[in-house]
């Protein structure tokens, strides 16, 4: 049997899962910590994939590999292969102001034609810009700048310090997508915002194809990678028509679409798929915080929310939660605050709460969806994952909330997955 190796970078951990190819079940799987913060020493990185390759049996039987990994950290490099400073991390917010430079003078309009984005602090553009006008030093050694998964891919090839070809920097459109410097309708870089952002041009990777490879040192068939989500759905078998509703702390909607997308309000980022269409994606900051939330003022644990708020009628007699408990960012409203309406004695009770918190965090969700659709992006069904997808309630109230028929997908290592469904292509 042929095995591949799909590994998911995460923020929090590394996870490695060994495939086989024929039937397309884990054989082996090990995973790794990583450190917490937002400005992080990709070292860290390495060696995290090094020790969950160890324990998920190492190389034994692979033929390709693949990674996936957060998208928008910037991986400065000077031209000996050596890291400049701590990655700044996708949910490193100093680059702030720097987004809002970039707008001023590009205007949100042209920068969402140019990329797709209008910039925000996420995005690796802004971090460039950052560095440079708080560390210029640094930002004259960067010769060139890579996004985590490009990096560990190139340092699991045999590249680094010991071996600095930065031209076998590699990486594939959906991470590309994501940096604020990359065109989606013509595929290349678009130097002119590298510059502005860096203050000079730097080597890039490669854009790979979906089915394009590069080797590793010892002839095993290295695939482009992909950014997390991207290889989500890649990994749950999204199609075009589908859109994946992610419930973790915070929420992300994104969808397979043919066309790609302009939003010059900045709520749809217009990113690319790992499968050569596009993937639009909304963000939310509430999802599951907002059960948990609402569960621990009941003094209850989720299957207890569950069944309260499967106990009430839909609409909860009125009562509903507006959901912007630390601020929201689709909408943009980052100052706002949550709150309850439509109580009476009537609908104030436990079960309406329960449903209220329910619906009121799908209908969040459901916003980002609507923003999709704004933009003619086709939705016909959607795939539920995440810890929230796990509620009885989310599972069933979600149809009525999104308005098209739900799927929920058996949990898993979808990141991983898809990385190891993009290395058996290549193989």
């Amino acid at each position: 049997m042929a095995l591949v190796m799909g590994i998911d970078s995460s923020t929090q951990s590394c996870k490695v899962v060994i495939v086989d190819t024929a039937t397309g079940g884990i054989v082996r799987e090990g995973r790794a910590a990583h450190p917490s913060g937002t400005s992080v020493d990709p070292e860290e990185w390495w060696q995290a994939l090094l020790l969950a390759i160890d324990a998920a049996g190492g190389w034994e039987g692979v033929a390709g590999w693949s990674i996936a990994g957060q998208q928008h950290g910037m991986v400065a490099l000077d031209d000996r292969g050596i890291v400049v400073r701590d990655a700044l991390l996708w949910n490193d917010t100093r680059s702030a102001d720097a987004a809002a430079d970039l707008i001023e003078e590009f205007g949100a309009d042209a920068l969402a034609r140019r990329t797709g984005l209008v910039p925000v602090a996420s995005f690796t553009l802004t971090k460039l810009r950052w560095l440079r006008d708080a560390e210029p030093d640094n930002a004259r050694r960067v010769a060139a700048v890579a996004l985590p998964h490009d990096w560990l891919t190139w340092r699991l090839r045999g590249f680094g310090r010991e071996n600095p070809v930065l031209d076998e920097l590699v990486t594939d459109r959906s991470d590309a997508s994501g940096t604020g410097y990359w065109e989606p309708g013509s595929g290349d870089y678009d130097r002119a915002l590298l510059v502005a952002a860096l203050g000079h041009d730097a080597v890039l990777p490669r854009v790979l194809g979906a089915d394009e490879f590069v080797l590793d040192e010892a002839g095993r068939r290295v695939a482009p990678g992909a950014g997390d989500n991207a290889a989500a759905a890649l990994g749950v078998g999204a199609r075009l028509g589908d859109v994946v509703v992610s419930i973790g702390t915070s929420g992300t909607v994104f969808a397979v679409s043919a066309d790609r997308t302009i939003d010059p309000t900045g709520t749809v980022a217009g990113f690319a798929s790992a499968d050569g269409h596009f993937l639009p994606l909304v963000a939310t900051l509430n999802a599951a915080r907002v059960l948990d939330a609402i569960a621990r003022l009941l003094g209850v644990d989720h299957a207890e929310l569950s069944r309260l708020a499967l106990a009430a009628e839909p609409g909860a007699h009125g009562l509903t939660l507006v959901p912007y408990f630390e601020g929201e960012r689709t909408p943009n409203l980052p100052h706002a605050t949550a709150s309850l309406g439509g109580m009476t004695l009537a609908s104030t009770t436990r079960e309406n709460l329960a449903r209220a918190a329910v619906e009121g965090m799908l209908g969040g969700l459901a916003a980002g969806a609507d923003a999709l659709r704004a933009l003619g992006v086709r939705i016909d069904r959607a795939l539920l994952i995440g810890g929230g997808a796990q509620s009885d309630a989310v599972r069933l109230i979600a149809p009525q909330v999104l308005g098209v028929p739900v799927d929920v997908p058996t949990p898993a290592e979808y990141v991983a997955l898809g990385a190891a469904r993009q290395a058996a292509l290549v193989v």
